[in-house]
């Protein structure tokens, strides 16, 4: 079954936002998921603990450079998607996810600083290609992005991601006050109340087109797979 990490060694790129939002929309579709929180200040299991666990997620929180690559193998067996936060830094956890990844996304903020660690996650994802001998799909992930505004630096930004041909996804995550709702409330977008925040519709709608387009990939990524094999 697909594994999906979720990468960057920098803190506070939205990474936990991104793989619950991923989690959430993936069981809705009837999909079974397994969060396995390996970051070790722990969104996910928090975020778990605030409300009832959504239908068809489970989270695994108990995690360790020891153990992740036994959990994410019987995470594979158990559900239709695993999904792996990790922390905010390189580790050797970080390479062991990394090794059994179907697909790594790299969340990034649209600043220069965002970018250089983006291309660290980068080189690691090649070196556990090189290590293992197969191809690990990635894709940077914008995060954080203005639903209005497109600035020249992000624009700069994109377009030297464009020119080394790094994969982007099209969909980008907006800035929405619904998303850190869900970690102060628990539960999913469909589950926050108008009176919770504000404009769900359009955080709803934002995250469906993220999901499809990551679903999309691991189609793609399922077909090579088994036209090499």
């Amino acid at each position: 079954m697909p594994t999906i990490v979720f990468l960057t060694p920098k803190g506070g790129a939205g990474k936990s936002t991104s793989a619950v939002l991923l989690a959430s929309e993936l069981a809705n579709r009837g999909g079974a998921v397994t969060i396995i929180d390996a970051d070790p200040n722990k969104p996910v299991s928090n975020w778990s603990k605030r409300s009832e666990l959504p239908k068809r997620i489970s989270v695994v929180g108990d995690v360790s450079e020891d153990t992740i690559i036994d959990q994410i193998e019987d995470a594979a067996r158990a559900s239709a998607f695993v999904i792996v936060d990790l922390e905010g830094t390189a580790s050797v956890m970080a390479s062991y996810a990394t090794s059994r990844a179907d697909l790594v996304l790299i969340p990034t903020q649209g600043s220069h600083l965002d970018a250089a660690e983006s291309a660290k996650a980068i080189k690691l994802v090649r070196s556990q290609e090189k290590a293992f001998g197969r191809t690990i799909s990635f894709a940077i992930l914008f995060t954080r992005t203005s639903v209005a505004i497109r600035t020249k630096m992000f624009q700069a930004i994109e377009d030297e991601f464009a020119s080394k041909k790094i994969p982007m996804l099209k969909s980008h995550l907006h800035e929405r006050e619904a998303y850190r709702a869900i970690f102060s409330f628990g539960g999913t977008l469909q589950t926050l109340g108008e009176g919770d925040v504000s404009n769900i519709r359009g955080a709803i709608i934002n995250a469906h087109a993220y999901v499809s387009e990551v679903v999309s990939m691991l189609k793609k990524h399922s077909h090579k797979s088994k036209r090499v094999a």
